[in-house]
């Protein structure tokens, strides 16, 4: 490959690691405060199974550091439009940082079993827990509460909704990512 064949490619993948965090910088301050946990319905976990169909599982996993980064330096991109460290030492910092590990173990499942979309299910699911266990711990700890009372609070009322975030992912994930490879952008 030559060297202007490599800065493209490196172009290419720069711009898609920042489109990716451009959308999950736009889904995730879109939140729905529900009245019996302080952890809001919010679409960040969408745009984290999205960019790992995109960009597979290091370059989703970049993604979604870069706008951890962004939210961490002030930058109103979590739920409700918030940012800073004091969103990561809050109620719902655990699961902030549970995404981390949900982009790999999810983009692990879909790059290895790329056309097997029952793999990524499992991907999903298992990363999703995962992320779980993370914001039930440390929610339980910021708030005070046992494990059972905060898994109660952070994680039984989003299963429902989380499961259908998984379906449209599992749905349009994989369209999307044959399209960009069509187009020779992944």
């Amino acid at each position: 490959m030559t060297e202007a064949a490599l800065t493209t490619n490196k172009t290419k993948t720069m711009a898609i690691i920042g489109v990716m965090t451009a959308i999950t910088c736009i889904l995730g301050p879109l939140s729905i405060p529900i009245p019996v946990s302080p952890v809001p319905i919010s679409l960040t976990n969408l745009a984290v199974y999205f960019a790992v169909y995109v960009l597979g599982m290091k370059r989703g996993t970049i993604s979604y550091l870069v706008y951890l980064l962004i939210g961490l330096i002030g930058v109103p991109v979590f739920s409700a439009f918030s940012g800073g460290p004091g969103k990561l030492f809050g109620p719902t910092g655990g699961y902030l940082i549970g995404f981390i590990f949900m982009a790999l173990i999810c983009g692990l499942f879909i790059d290895k079993w790329e056309t097997k979309r029952y793999m990524h299910f499992i991907g999903m699911v298992l990363g999703t827990i995962v992320c779980y266990i993370f914001g039930t711990a440390w929610l339980a700890y910021v708030a005070g509460m046992g494990f059972e009372a905060a898994l109660a609070a952070g994680v039984i009322p989003y299963i429902p909704g989380d499961l259908a975030k998984i379906v449209i992912a599992l749905l349009a994930g994989p369209v999307i990512r044959k399209q960009l490879r069509r187009a020779g952008l992944n």
